[in-house]
């Protein structure tokens, strides 16, 4: 590394506290998407005085904003999430399940070191325009409603990552790797039905049943299954069963329904093909069907060029190291859950040499930790879940790591994964995040040779264009 690069990496050392201070923080205030209130504040409370020019409210999304610092291009986005989970309450650093507060939130994805880290490394970013005087700018996004309101996809509406040279971003994982490959995409959609209340044993003849409706649309949609993408899901949950009166023919009733696909112009298609089955289940019980869009966002394009730089500088940087202490900790955690001797790293689900060398690499770490970086895997991969970072991607060269930031195989969306977000070992992974992130982006910001291979490569995988999942007049909400 440049001594410039390391004095970034310094800087970044030096706001250790501060980085933990705020990840800590934003734990405690454990907002679900979009309500991020306490969170957006936090951040750019913090942010102004770090030096940036802070902007609240972007997009017309109260909890989302944007920080910059520097003039001029490249401009290098990195990308902040902040909001919890329900029902994830959990104390910090506990073997156990133990609630904070009963019924609770929780981070269980992480978020609040995600953006401790984001944040992390726009302050070492900005250490360096400092010091070098050259022309060029960092930006960090407040990037909100992950969990349930995609803000970036709504950003993303409004043409907001045209504007960005590149974008980098991580998220807190079991294993240190760069990610690579392609996600679903996602559109949630909440169907309310409204029909006409009557006596079920005395006047049926006269009501008109929303909850048949949604038991109708359900079963419609069972029979599209056999007619969809071998990659599409469709998932569903009653969130309006219409009462707890069986002898009341339900005058209302909803159901909020979830589409994915690999791409995203095909979600499109299949969620044209949802709303007709809505249609026609309100037809066939002369009941009305109201449709209120939820959130959507676009699979992830993968951008071998930045995933390089990233590694490059992982590979430099190394990895978090761990006190006995906090190894014994998460050895006794990784015994709360099963599947925690599988094999990490996205590679090992798809290269049966490359499980058996992270297995090995497990053994000889000989902890619960991932306490090494797993190689460069640039092969096909394509991972289930759907991330509004997607969406990012479509308009600006975009790639992310995962830091180890838990045991190995913990579980997704776990109270395990909350409990070490109040730990050193979560606050270690949020500070080495930042520092990776901040020495890549430096490496953008002076070398054109490595940002116009990113483009070169983003124009060519997104040839066909990007298709929004976003209504023009959809606003961000969440389901009622």
């Amino acid at each position: 590394m440049t001594a410039e690069k390391q004095a970034a990496v310094a800087a970044i050392e030096k706001k250790a506290d501060l980085v933990a201070q705020v990840a800590d923080e934003i734990r405690s205030f454990a907002e679900l998407s979009l309500q991020e209130e306490q969170s957006a504040d936090l951040y750019c409370r913090v942010l102004e005085q770090e030096g940036f020019k802070v902007e609240r409210g972007i997009c017309n999304i109260p909890t989302a904003f944007s920080a910059f610092y520097g003039s001029g291009r490249p401009i290098i986005g990195l990308l902040a999430e902040y909001d919890a989970l329900s029902g994830l309450s959990q104390k910090g650093g506990s073997l156990t399940r133990e609630e904070l507060v009963s019924g609770g939130c929780g981070h269980g994805c992480g978020h609040n070191l995600l953006g401790a880290g984001a944040m992390a490394a726009a302050l070492g970013v900005k250490a360096y325009l400092e010091a070098a005087k050259i022309p060029g700018t960092v930006v960090l996004y407040g990037c909100p409603g992950e969990e349930g309101g995609a803000a970036k996809a709504f950003m993303a509406r409004d043409g907001l990552w045209y504007g960005l040279d590149a974008a980098l971003t991580w998220h807190p994982d079991d294993a240190n790797e760069v990610l690579t490959g392609s996600s679903n995409s996602c559109i949630q959609t909440q169907y309310h039905f409204t029909g006409v209340a009557a006596h079920a044993a005395g006047d049926p003849d006269r009501g008109r049943s929303a909850l048949d409706a949604v038991e109708l649309m359900n079963v419609g949609v069972q029979f599209l299954r056999e007619h969809m993408s071998d990659k599409a899901r469709v998932h569903y949950a009653i969130t309006d069963a219409g009462g707890r009166s069986p002898n009341v023919v339900q005058p209302r009733a909803s159901v909020l329904y979830m589409v994915r696909s690999n791409h995203v112009a095909e979600a499109v298609e299949l969620q044209a093909r949802v709303d007709k089955i809505a249609q026609g289940a309100a037809l066939m019980t002369e009941t009305t069907v109201e449709k209120k869009f939820i959130d959507g966002l676009a699979d992830t394009v993968t951008n071998h060029a930045l995933e390089r730089v990233l590694y490059r500088n992982f590979e430099a940087l190394g990895v978090p190291s761990y006190t006995p202490e906090e190894l014994a900790f998460a050895d006794s955690l990784a015994g709360t859950y099963s599947g925690s001797d599988r094999a990490p790293g996205v590679g090992s689900q798809y290269d049966l040499d490359y499980a058996a060398d992270a297995q090995a690499r497990r053994a000889q770490a000989g902890h619960a930790m991932n306490r090494f970086l797993l190689p460069l895997y640039q092969g096909d991969a394509f991972q289930p879940g759907s991330t509004d970072v997607g969406d990012v991607s479509w308009q600006c060269p975009t790639a992310q790591i995962h830091v180890a930031a838990w045991p190995n195989g913990c579980p997704g969306h776990s109270w395990q994964n909350v409990s070490c977000g109040r730990t050193d070992i979560g606050h270690k992974a949020a500070l080495h995040a930042g520092k990776v992130l901040a020495a890549a982006a430096i490496d953008l910001l002076t070398d054109p040779a490595l940002l116009e291979e990113a483009k070169t490569e983003f124009q060519r995988r997104t040839a066909a264009g990007y298709t929004c999942p976003i209504p023009a007049d959809a606003v961000p909400t969440i389901a009622d």
